[in-house]
């Protein structure tokens, strides 16, 4: 049990707290406490390389966490959100806290997952900053760094029963993250029995997953996942072709040969399997390097699991923006790569139904739509019909508000910064466009998370397989039910 000790005001300018590995020392920033680079697990590095984490060793002197821990290895990719090159180390299994006070108060605790394709992305991203959810909530809240592409997500499980978590390493260490928070979250000011996990894309699909998962049951009471479900993650045998791939570009053939790699290589290769990879199209609309099935972690088809009822008991609120492909269809598309993407997600008839919905829309606007569906509305429908009909409790939302920047519109992550209320955070501008900030907006969305994260329902009816009722986060919001039957009926045995 970790010790809580009271802390003076004076001594909150420069707060320290204990966790169950030793002292560590925070700092006072616009009325909350931060602590920040906590190593929650052992380095991914050496032996530990492509293994399940372990806790992390003790240490005697007070330890700074007054900044931030390195990110995940990763390279940029080039889009909107992940240009910026970071810094980044293979010692990267940090988590971050932001508290209100440091007593003996049990706070509602947030535990924030970051997105990026699982790929890229880091817990200290500014529109992750939890300073108004500590002020406005009185919550606890926690971001985290896990391991991310080859280095999370390689299936290895053929080199021995030391390496048969490697397709989920990336999931693992999220677990390992939230028995951290459930061990030493009340030297915080937190209580462990009241942790909200939540995400964004594949954040989303990692609070998704973590709902599906039997070894992660018990470490959270609520889950949000904005923008992510249960379809993606891969079978065992795409899961071993991705590794093929790997080993081939790298140019070896055991496992001591593949740990010895530098990271930058490993990176590269990388980028080249998800080419080959994607040339094959063999993973169902999934990308190579995200979490494999048939394992301990992961031991039968996630859907299934939640068809099963596993995590039914987790109160969620979901839901998707509604235009979330903007933000990765730039060019313009011509009906033949429509066709194309189409027979790709299940059936070419899914371009016609989508004309008969979408009457007088172009090429490009179809594949929008039909990508949005395919990767995050329709799963997210999905995973919530599938929940509604274990008897869980679930609630679904719509971000519909759209960027002046007349491409974005409603896009894919543009909610964050308002969940979080930090429209005035770094880059929110690009994605918002000028004009005045639409902060009613975002009040209305950051009281909402509020209130679920403190253990309230959202405000609006509970989904059910009649009404289908989702709320629309909007300049004047709404609920509408059945909105989405047509599309619904579209995807109906594909996929």
């Amino acid at each position: 049990m970790t010790k809580v000790t009271l802390m003076s005001i004076e001594e909150q300018q420069s707060p320290i707290t204990s966790t169950q590995h030793g002292l560590v020392l925070g700092r006072q920033k616009k009325g909350v406490l931060l602590f920040n680079g906590i190593p929650y697990a052992e380095p991914p590095v050496g032996d530990r390389r492509f293994k399940r984490p372990v806790s992390p060793a003790s240490w005697d002197d007070i330890r700074d966490a007054t900044r931030f821990g390195p990110a995940a290895p990763q390279l940029p990719s080039g889009g909107m959100t992940d240009s910026v090159p970071v810094n980044w180390n293979e010692d990267c299994l940090f988590l971050n806290v932001c508290t209100p006070a440091i007593d003996q108060k049990k706070r509602p605790v947030l535990v924030w997952i970051h997105g990026g394709a699982y790929r890229s992305g880091q817990g200290a991203v500014p529109w992750y900053n939890g300073t108004s959810f500590a002020l406005n909530g009185d919550i606890v809240v926690v971001s985290i760094n896990y391991r991310l592409g080859a280095l999370g997500f390689t299936d290895l499980s053929r080199f021995g029963d030391g390496y048969a978590t490697s397709g989920v390493n990336g999931i693992c260490d999220q677990i390992k993250a939230l028995e951290w928070v459930r061990d030493n979250i009340s030297g915080f000011g937190g209580d462990p029995s009241k942790v909200t996990i939540a995400g964004e894309s594949a954040g989303g699909f990692s609070v998704a997953t973590l709902l599906g998962c039997e070894q992660a049951q018990g470490l959270f009471s609520r889950a949000i996942p904005q923008s992510g479900a249960t379809h993606h993650t891969l079978t065992d045998d795409v899961g071993k072709v991705v590794a093929d791939l790997l080993m081939d570009e790298l140019g070896v053939e055991s496992i001591d040969e593949l740990k010895s790699a530098s990271v930058l290589d490993i990176l590269k290769a990388q980028a080249r399997v998800d080419v080959r990879y994607n040339q094959m199209n063999i993973g169902n609309g999934v990308q190579a390097f995200y979490p494999v099935e048939q394992n301990e972690v992961l031991p039968i088809p996630l859907r299934e699991s939640i068809r099963a009822g596993v995590g039914a008991s987790v109160p969620m609120l979901t839901g998707t923006n509604k235009d979330e492909n903007t933000l990765f269809v730039m060019e313009k598309m011509s009906s033949e790569k429509l066709r194309y993407q189409a027979r790709a997600y299940g059936s070419e008839s899914l371009v016609e139904a989508y004309r008969e919905m979408l009457p007088g829309a172009t090429e490009t606007e179809l594949a929008i739509e039909l990508g949005t569906d395919f990767t995050f509305k329709i799963p997210a429908i999905r995973h919530v019909e599938d929940r509604v009909a274990r008897g869980a409790d679930t609630w679904m939302y719509q971000f519909d508000w759209e960027s002046r920047n007349v491409h974005l519109k409603a896009t894919h992550a543009l909610e964050i910064p308002f969940v979080f209320n930090m429209l005035m955070s770094p880059g929110v501008d690009a994605f918002i466009g000028e004009g005045e900030l639409p902060q009613a907006v975002s009040d209305e969305m950051h009281g909402v998370w509020t209130s679920f994260i403190q253990g309230d329902e959202p405000g609006w009816p509970k989904y059910d397989l009649e009404k289908r009722t989702v709320k629309h986060f909007d300049n004047n919001s709404s609920l509408v039910d059945n909105g989405e039957l047509p599309r619904l009926n579209a995807w109906e045995g594909i996929r």
